[in-house]
């Protein structure tokens, strides 16, 4: 087991997704966790699975004090909870998840809090299911863990901010509090408001012509699943820098609209094939799996018949060959009686992977 620099006990204040896979990810490491929510059945679950114990036990021990306290509760509440926590337990470093890192910082300055023992943090991590019983121990592993001290922040609490994403295998990186809210208002706040804006113009179309849809829909529509009251407080708290970026983007729809509704005019071609291109160049500034270059492995496709077992098979079959897969997806789109299973290896793997699957009877695409 890995180094572990959190000993404990870690106080999680919310059981939520988030909270109860930190709950689920330091017991795991060996690091006592008690927790409190205001919901008791939330609470409760979170117990029953294992992210740790209530923290009325804790607190049953007159002289006994968190290492760390964790606020996992929704953003608009956050800094109300923050500012009580720091009172509560006056030895602890109290930190938040919360998404939006300005607002709340900016809340408790002006509640004259001292902010010594305060550090805003924001793991990079989710799922679109939400509660306790999606949580996931591993949730946070190999994922940025932002920690985002405002200048108050003593060194000692910055450094328990940064063991805390190190516990729980995430990787730790440092922003202000105002360069993480323009950063999340591009990378996930804008993404999460396209997704639902597509998948609104779904509502009411026939579903035989949604029997059509593939991969290209599923993955650009995923997040639209997304709970709708976190993301009203989350859009609403960092709003003015969400708004540049739509700003963008309506002028360049308008652009596109302008070019589509005269499509034979001259340059309406060249425009469209520059709108693309400039989505491709975007798109290529992604980095890829570890951080690395966005485009460093090569893709196949294998298809598989739709009974049980087959992707087993075939993921253990590509063990024995001895490639490591970069990345996978599936698309299985109805009215089909195959699956088509995308996989992503080093470029130095395909031909001797494409080989060694048509010689066991795979039908590889390429």
């Amino acid at each position: 087991m890995a180094v572990t620099h959190l000993h404990g006990p870690v106080v999680v204040i919310g059981t939520g997704l988030l909270g109860t896979s930190i709950g689920l990810g330091l017991e795991h490491r060996g690091v006592p966790v008690f927790l409190e929510d205001p919901s008791p059945t939330n609470q409760a679950v979170a117990v029953d699975i294992g992210a740790g114990r209530p923290v009325a036990e804790l607190e049953a021990d007159p002289g006994a004090q968190p290492e760390v306290v964790v606020v996992a509760a929704p953003p608009d509440v956050t800094a109300d909870v923050v500012a009580r926590s720091l009172e509560r337990w006056p030895r602890a470093v109290v930190v938040d998840i919360a998404s939006v890192k300005g607002a709340i910082l900016a809340d408790l300055r002006g509640r004259g809090v001292d902010l010594s023992r305060y550090v805003g943090t924001h793991p990079m991590a989710g799922r679109e299911k939400s509660g306790p019983v999606a949580a996931r121990g591993e949730l946070f592993t190999s994922m940025p863990w932002v920690v985002c001290p405002g200048g108050e922040a003593a060194p000692d609490a910055v450094r328990a901010a940064k063991a805390l994403g190190a516990d729980l295998g995430a990787t730790v990186v440092e922003f202000g509090p105002e360069e993480h809210d323009e950063a999340v208002a591009l990378v996930s706040h804008l993404p999460q408001v396209m997704s639902s804006l597509l998948a609104s113009r779904l509502q009411g179309t026939d579903l035989r012509l949604l029997a059509l849809a593939g991969n290209g829909l599923r993955d650009t529509t995923r997040i639209a699943a997304s709970d709708p009251g976190l993301w009203v407080q989350i859009l609403g708290a960092n709003a003015p820098k969400i708004v540049e970026h739509l700003y963008g983007v309506r002028e360049d729809v308008e652009r596109l609209i302008r070019t589509l509704e005269a499509p034979a005019a001259p340059g309406a071609r060249l425009d469209l094939a520059q709108l693309m291109a400039e989505g491709n160049a975007g798109q290529a500034r992604i980095p890829g799996k570890h951080g690395g270059p966005p485009h460093a492995f090569a893709w196949l496709t294998v298809l598989v018949d739709d009974r049980p077992g087959q992707i087993a098979r075939l993921l253990t079959e590509i063990g024995e060959i001895g490639v490591n897969l970069e990345d996978l997806r599936l698309d299985h789109s109805s009215g089909r009686n195959v699956g088509m299973v995308e996989i992503s290896v080093l470029p130095s793997k395909h031909d001797a992977l494409v080989t060694e699957l048509e010689e066991r009877g795979w039908r590889v695409l390429q």
